[in-house]
């Protein structure tokens, strides 16, 4: 009797315990705790059924199934290098990076298997045909404006599978070593060419200065010769006034003016000079020196 009552007891205590285990684990099922930086998609007999979001979250246990923990941080895919040749026939090596993130954990792990190698293939592909619209020169100045079409073309490509590209980069552009001589030896050829235009602008604006000087030069020349012929004509105009408002008498005067200023000259010239005048000039002379002593 005792006997029946132990195992009475001991199966009691078993199941209480089985049952005690069994709630835990239903508990430790139906309920799970996401990070922040995490989705847990939750699969029911297989087929997808929601996404958990950061906190507490309820399941059914044994029905439901969080099938895959997906991380949301943004990612880099490792650099890639690849070949493209541009529009004006130039074989380049370019290195680009790219930075993503899953914005919807369904469709990221239901419609492709390998998101890095999906994603690194699509840039691979995009960044040949962007460059191969671009000439040599395009893709080196105009870089940045590359690098948008380049982001915007790979985020339209992976749209389908729930993830955004954040980021492209083009880290370098990089060329053959025959490339890089024949640039070289077209960048001297630039140079020189410029240093010639600059030195023939030069040569060019000297003349153009030198026979600004000139011309300036004759322009002073001729108003110089214009107030001095200005000058003359006042003068005629004075002596014919003078002539006409007083007759011979003025016209002797002038002469008189001369002859003295001739004199004076012929005196003061180097040397002793003796000079002979016939009688009349004398009286000449006395008659231009009364004129000359009458109009003081």
């Amino acid at each position: 009797m005792n006997e029946d009552l132990l195992i009475g007891l001991i199966s009691a205590n078993a199941i209480y315990i089985l049952a005690a285990l069994f709630l835990i684990v239903i508990i430790f099922k139906g309920v799970h705790i996401v990070p922040q930086s995490e989705k847990f998609v939750v699969e029911r007999f297989g087929r997808l059924h929601s996404v958990l979001g950061p906190g507490i979250n309820f399941i059914v246990p044994l029905l439901d199934n969080v099938a895959h923990r997906i991380s949301v941080l943004e990612r880099q895919l490792p650099n890639a290098t690849q070949d493209a040749i541009t529009k004006d026939n130039v074989l380049v090596q370019i290195d680009t990076s790219v930075f993503y993130r899953i914005l919807e954990p369904e469709k990221t792990v239901y419609r492709i298997r390998d998101v890095d190698a999906a994603i690194a293939t699509t840039v691979a592909g995009i960044v040949r045909a962007e460059i191969g619209k671009m000439d040599l020169d395009e893709v080196q100045s105009n870089r940045s404006q590359l690098i948008g079409q380049i982001q915007t073309a790979v985020e339209d490509a992976v749209d389908d599978w729930g993830i955004e590209v954040t980021r492209a980069e083009i880290l370098d552009v990089n060329l053959d070593q025959a490339t890089r001589d024949a640039m070289l030896q077209q960048l001297n050829a630039e140079r020189a060419r410029r240093a010639q235009v600059t030195e023939a602008e030069g040569t060019k604006r000297a003349v153009e200065l030198a026979a600004e000087g000139e011309l300036y030069a004759a322009e002073q020349i001729a108003k110089a010769r214009r107030i001095q012929a200005d000058a003359e004509a006042y003068a005629t105009e004075v002596v014919a006034k003078a002539i006409r408002e007083n007759g011979i008498e003025a016209a002797q005067y002038q002469v008189a003016l001369k002859q003295v200023e001739a004199l004076n000259a012929l005196g003061n010239g180097e040397g002793k000079q003796t000079i002979v005048l016939p009688a009349h000039a004398i009286e000449a002379f006395g008659d231009a020196f009364k004129l000359l002593k009458g109009g003081k």
